[in-house]
């Protein structure tokens, strides 16, 4: 009989009663609930975090900065509120510590009392990191600590991102005020450049005005020391001239309070004797004809007259008696007397002489008459010309007291003038050199204020200015400078979807393992009837086939209809389990044929190998160093490898690299298995009586 028609017989006593059909049910069964229960459970799990019930504590006291109100225990509050991540509960510190305690939450998120006094401290002089507290209990789960880990760390990232943009736009706000300012500065630098311009153009003309200041207060000291010379002379002689007019004064008072009386008892006399003298003399102008006959008795007359006044002369001013004035007055009129009767002997002798120049006589005539008039005119007034006389004299004797005291304060004053231009002399000259430095030094600071004018224009173009737009924008790059692009290639939907490649195997290896324990991995049949190994192998494998390509069928609709599992090659999945299930029925086939009972728990240990060396979970690398030396030598290994590029895609490499694998496996145990069997054609006294029996 050939080993298609003994599988056959071997499945059709399942059909016989109904324990034999509640086994195959089962057998079928079995590998979902390794399968579509694992999964099932673990499909999404961080689809319901929602579900896990976390404390909350919120202790910030809120804080304020640059007169903005910064609430961040409150926006991080209602940001996780709003968000799926936990469960969350508002509670009071207490209660969060002794709910993580107790098992009432997995864990607790706290935001201290000083959070936004920490955040605002950015912005002041000294700075300090705001913290949050995050308590957890891996007594109660430690998964639940991990997940928390990375929840709460993206929660302190946009945390602190937000912070930074805060932070950050202040910066870029101060920026643009410095570069404001800086060309505000940069302007003024242009007016100061040209008011240098034009306070060193005026220090050089202040310069060159200051040479000219030099000579003229030069030329001022020397003729200042001249009018000081002069000063001191005008002193002397205006001290004398005061002497002088004191005397004077002192003189012309004592006589005039002895000639005032005379004067005014003889004014009328000296007056009708003047008159006389003048009409006398204008009568002989007017009768120089008559002159001759008249001369003698006129000579006669004027000397009786001069002799008078030659009198009065002699007793009033040679005493004296009179003021000089006065006396100067009779002087005259004795004068013009004794001229008179000089002419008139002159004219007497002319006329006895019959020689003379008449002309010359009529001109003195004149100068007689009006000098005779000139007294009879004052004569009346003498006393009032005395008294006149007197206070003039007085006048002149207290103005020249005065001029003299002027005198001698002017040659004073000029002596200080004449120290002070000699000190201004000196002074111009420094304020000279001084201006000339001053010049040098403007031109100096003229190119200097260019340069700072220049460097200030560089700065203003160098400092940038950033408008609102720009400065979210630089902002928000500055605040998370680097981002994660993520770009999953064939990324699995869910956490079951990943784990998929890892539980279906391991439920058909189970699935393989407990059919074995119904079905003889060597058929008895064609054992008794001593049919060749290769017959008794395949004959004893291809019933397990059989119920395992009924196994996947039952799993993998299950897990794609039931659990919704979505595979990126179906088809090409389902024929690649039917390759597993044969392989795994191989395996656990040469196993129980060749090692008999032990081969059970052999079959059980190779499922631990395969499970910790596979990568279904962690990666590989991260196993020690034994499972990793198993991992290329195990099947599951490259079973697991294969089942993620057929369900989530990507490149079918390892795919035909498990099929060679898996056939390569399949192949070597039936031939095992093969060998087994010829074995088995011999009994031995183990056969008859096994030393272990499952």
């Amino acid at each position: 009989m050939r080993s298609p028609k003994l599988a056959a017989l071997e499945l059709r006593r399942f059909g016989r009663g109904k324990l034999p059909r509640a086994a195959l049910v089962a057998l079928l069964v079995l590998p979902l609930l390794y399968g579509a229960l694992y999964l099932w459970s673990f499909w999404d799990p961080y689809g319901r975090l929602d579900r896990i019930p976390v404390a909350l504590v919120n202790d910030d006291r809120g804080a304020t900065a640059d007169g903005k109100k910064i609430t961040a225990g409150d926006d991080i509050t209602k940001g996780l509120r709003d968000s799926d991540t936990f469960e969350w509960h508002e509670v009071s510190a207490e209660d969060a510590s002794a709910g993580v305690e107790d098992g009432t939450y997995y864990l607790s998120l706290t935001m201290p009392a000083g959070f936004s006094e920490r955040i605002a401290s950015s912005s002041g002089d000294s700075p300090e990191t705001g913290a949050l507290q995050v308590r957890t209990n891996d007594a109660n789960n430690y998964i639940v600590g991990q997940i928390s880990r990375t929840v709460f760390s993206e929660v302190r990232t946009a945390a602190s991102t937000k912070t930074s943009r805060s932070f950050l736009d202040r910066i870029f706000i101060s920026f643009s005020d410095i570069h404001g300012e800086t060309v505000k500065a940069a302007s003024g630098a242009d007016r100061l450049e040209g008011g240098i311009g034009k306070a060193e153009k005026g220090s050089k003309d202040l310069a060159d005005g200051l040479t000219d200041a030099e000579e003229g207060s030069g030329k001022l000291s020397t003729g200042l020391t001249k009018l000081h010379t002069g000063a001191g002379d005008l002193e002397d002689g205006s001290r004398q001239v005061a002497q002088g007019t004191q005397t004077l004064a002192d003189k012309v008072d004592g006589v005039a309070d002895k000639v005032g009386p005379f004067l005014k008892d003889n004014e009328r006399t000296i007056g009708d004797t003047a008159r006389l003298v003048a009409d006398s003399a204008a009568a002989i102008r007017h009768n120089l004809d008559t002159l001759v006959k008249t001369a003698p008795a006129a000579a006669k007359g004027a000397h009786a007259a001069s002799e008078t006044l030659d009198e009065v002369y002699t007793a009033r001013c040679e005493t004296p008696v009179l003021p000089d004035a006065a006396c100067a007055d009779l002087k005259k009129a004795r004068q013009a007397a004794a001229d008179v009767a000089k002419v008139a002997d002159d004219v007497s002798a002319l006329i006895a002489d019959q020689d003379g120049d008449l002309k010359e006589l009529d001109t003195n005539l004149g100068t007689l008459q009006k000098q005779a008039q000139a007294l009879a005119d004052r004569a009346p007034r003498l006393s009032e010309d005395l008294d006149d006389a007197v206070s003039r004299i007085d006048k002149l004797n207290e103005g020249a007291g005065k001029v003299a005291a002027g005198a001698k304060t002017l040659h004073s004053g000029l002596g200080t003038a004449e120290t002070g231009a000699a000190d201004l002399d000196a002074g111009v000259g420094k304020l000279k050199t001084g201006a000339v430095d001053l010049n040098g030094g403007m031109y100096k600071l003229v190119d200097g204020s260019g340069k700072l004018s220049d460097g200030l224009h560089d700065g203003a173009e160098q400092i940038p200015d950033y408008g609102k737009k720009d400065r979210d924008q630089r902002t928000e790059v500055m605040a998370d400078p680097v981002q994660l692009v993520s770009r999953d290639l064939h990324k699995a939907p869910n956490y079951g979807t990943g784990f998929a490649p890892y539980f279906i195997p391991l439920s058909l290896w189970v699935g393989a393992m407990v059919a074995y324990m119904l079905i003889a991995p060597m058929n008895r049949r064609a054992l008794a009837a001593g049919a060749s190994a290769w017959r008794i192998a395949l004959a004893g494998w291809l019933p397990v086939v059989a119920v395992g390509v009924l196994q996947t069928v039952a799993l993998m609709s299950v897990l794609h209809w039931a659990i919704g599992l979505e595979m990126a090659r179906a088809a090409g999945t389902v024929g690649f389990l039917f390759l597993v299930t044969a392989c795994f029925a191989a395996l656990v086939q040469w196993l129980n044929a060749r090692f008999g009972a032990a081969g059970r728990i052999l079959v059980l240990a190779l499922l631990m190998l395969q499970l910790t060396s596979a990568g279904g979970t962690y990666p590989v690398q991260t196993s020690p160093g034994f499972f990793n030396a198993l991992h290329p030598f195990l099947p599951m290994s490259y079973v697991v490898e294969a089942l993620r590029r057929l369900i989530t895609g990507g490149g079918l490499g390892p795919v035909w690299q498990a099929c060679a694998v898996l056939a390569a496996f399949t192949a070597g145990a039936l031939a095992l298995t093969a060998l087994s069997a010829r074995r088995r054609e011999v009994w031995t006294l183990d056969r008859l009586h096994p030393e272990l029996s499952l």
